[in-house]
């Protein structure tokens, strides 16, 4: 299956007429939402050998987005120490078309997700926080979902399904459903919330793609 731009039958908005979509929603959207957009889209490229592969799209927003502006500096090196791409990156402001087109909306707070469910848009079955839909997803057999060959579309689809049902999977304590805002702080608290966000994202990642991490 081929990714955008590669010539084939197009839908809504020139996206593959078979195509996942996953947002990331933070606040401002130069941040956590940058930065776990591009550690999603950088482990699906080492996993599958392209982004894009597969129709599986990855974008981020913000609830209070900085629309048009750079991810800032710290969130950069963070993604440079995994090896991930930081360039072309634009804020954006979270929009009501934005949430529509979204298969999957993983937000870094629970405020976040409930400002997105609030939005309307039947978006309560495929929003959670990014820690909440780890735990749903720990929770679900791998072999119930179909296998990478049946396309990672259709995976995609049954994961966030199967991670629905499993919503009475409640959280140890609130906190541990959030991602700190590390905007203004040292690089360091950006790194150590670098590494929540890529530890949330690595079973993530393996459910979507039937792919685990390389050693």
């Amino acid at each position: 299956m081929r990714g955008i731009g590669s010539g084939e039958e197009t839908g809504t908005f020139g996206l593959p007429r078979d195509s996942f979509r996953i947002l990331h929603v933070s606040t401002g959207n130069v941040c956590r939402s940058p930065i776990t957009e591009r550690l999603t889209r950088h482990a699906l490229a080492d996993r599958l050998g392209d982004p894009l592969w597969g129709g599986l799209i990855v974008e981020s927003a913000g609830t209070w987005g900085h629309e048009g502006a750079p991810m800032e500096a710290n969130a950069e090196t963070v993604l440079a120490d995994f090896g991930a791409d930081a360039s072309g990156f634009v804020g954006r402001e979270l929009l009501d078309e934005h949430v529509i087109r979204a298969d999957l909306v993983l937000t870094a707070t629970r405020d976040h997700r409930g400002q997105v469910i609030s939005m309307g848009h039947s978006a309560g079955l495929r929003t959670f926080t990014l820690k909440e839909f780890t735990r749903l997803v720990r929770a679900i057999d791998p072999a119930t979902l179909p296998p990478l060959e049946d396309g990672a579309v259709a995976r995609a689809r049954a994961l966030v399904r199967a991670a629905a049902l499993r919503g009475w999977l409640l959280a140890p304590t609130a906190e541990a459903d959030e991602v700190y805002d590390p905007y203004g702080a040292p690089l360091p608290f950006f790194r150590s919330i670098g590494d929540e966000i890529q530890q949330a994202l690595d079973p993530v990642v393996t459910a979507l793609t039937g792919v685990p991490a390389r050693m």
